[in-house]
């Protein structure tokens, strides 16, 4: 089976020694009847030409971030919505740090910074630059960005030396972005249900009963699991945040709400609630707004558990249900207590104590129980909550292959 054929994939060639591997990589892919379209930067054509790169792939070359013909349709955002993947290659320590900083000061760097699709780097430099500190710490920001590496390798280079920062071979490029669209085709099959955000109860027309929750880690879920290839469904409580276009969002603002489009779209293979719904509801909305002189007795009532009648219902249940749980004392024995009271296959757990992750931060600590395995946990240390989502994604499918 042909795994490119018909893939729309974006070049992008930096300025190194082994950007003559580029040109092979464009025959190869044609080959598999990939569409290819390219970018050189400004030094790539200190080593290969416009003319070379345009007969392998039968494009025109895009390299003038200010061409009046290029930029009158928008390339800088055309190229990025065109492609199915980015790939550089060969990724040089410049632009592993231009792009690390956000520094869009090309075309190429443009592109990858107005782009929504996955980018694969292909490093290739010295061995000392690729193991200098600002090239690492620039390389563990690209991965929390949601990059992905190919290589480098360890090898004889151009320069005389040996050592790791050899760019891979065509062969083994290609076979990592095949890899790539095999497991988007696979996952496919799957289905996945993510809450996320708060709830609003609402106690007359303008004032409600919500809490802290931003969404983000919600969000970061349904789009790695979109990234992944799941066809994937968020139902969020209100936000300020952009939603994935693959994504199927629904927008909800109480916990009645949420349950009712829960209940909408199952079944399906993994539901992750990461939705901080309001336990509490009031039993009587007020039509007209309560004036300050007037005597308020909000009378609550509990709201329905979506995740415990979820996990519990047998028709509805998906093959893996996640929960989560934002803690702020004794987070183990009190996961581990939901985990078996809800019936759930993992908890998920915070300390939102700590000021610096969680509510409304980019990054989160979080700590895995798994049901399946006797409760055993696993910590997920400091990270993006971006970075943090692909690791669980990474093992919901695991478990689900």
């Amino acid at each position: 089976m042909n795994n490119l054929l018909n893939k729309k994939i974006l070049l992008i060639i930096c300025g190194g020694i082994s950007a003559y591997k580029s040109l092979e990589l464009i025959r190869s892919f044609k080959k598999k009847g990939a569409q290819i379209k390219t970018i050189l930067t400004n030094s790539a054509k200190q080593f290969v030409t416009p003319l070379s790169v345009t007969s392998l792939s039968q494009e025109k070359v895009y390299d003038d971030l200010f061409s009046l013909e290029n930029e009158s349709k928008m390339d800088h955002i055309s190229l990025s919505r065109w492609s199915d993947v980015i790939l550089v290659a060969p990724a040089t320590a410049n632009t592993i740090a231009k792009l690390s900083s956000g520094s869009s000061d090309d075309l190429a760097s443009t592109v990858m910074l107005a782009s929504d699709k996955n980018i694969f780097l292909a490093p290739a430099m010295n061995v000392r630059m690729w193991e200098h500190r600002s090239t690492k710490e620039n390389i563990t920001k690209l991965k929390n960005y949601g990059f992905s590496l190919i290589g480098p390798e360890v090898g004889d280079m151009a320069c005389g030396e040996f050592g790791e920062g050899k760019m891979s071979e065509p062969e083994k490029i290609i076979e990592k972005i095949e890899d790539y669209f095999v497991s988007l085709s696979k996952n496919k099959k799957f289905k996945a249900l993510v809450t996320a955000g708060p709830t609003r109860e609402y106690i007359d027309p303008v004032r409600f009963i919500t809490n802290k929750s931003s969404g983000k880690q919600g969000y970061e879920l349904a789009k790695s699991l979109s990234k992944k290839g799941f066809q994937t469904t968020l139902i969020s409580g209100p936000t300020n945040l952009e939603v994935e276009k693959n994504i199927n969002f629904i927008e909800v603002e109480t916990a009645d709400q949420m349950f009712k489009e829960t209940q909408k779209n199952l079944p399906a293979d993994v539901a992750i609630f990461s939705a901080a719904v309001a336990d509490f509801k009031v039993q009587k909305q007020q039509t007209e707004k309560i004036k300050k002189e007037d005597y308020l007795n909000l009378g609550l009532e509990k709201n329905i558990d979506i995740l415990n009648y979820i996990s519990n219902h047998n028709s509805l249940r998906p093959k893996l249900v996640i929960g989560f749980a934002a803690e702020t004392i004794d987070l183990e024995n009190n996961s581990k207590k939901k985990l078996i009271d809800k019936n759930c296959d993992w908890i998920i757990a915070n300390d939102v104590s700590n000021k610096s992750i969680g509510f409304n931060s980019d990054f989160n600590e979080v700590t895995i129980f798994y049901k399946n395995k006797n409760m055993k946990e696993e910590k997920l240390s400091l990270k993006r909550k971006s970075e943090i989502s692909d690791e669980i994604v990474d093992r919901v499918l695991d478990q689900l292959n």
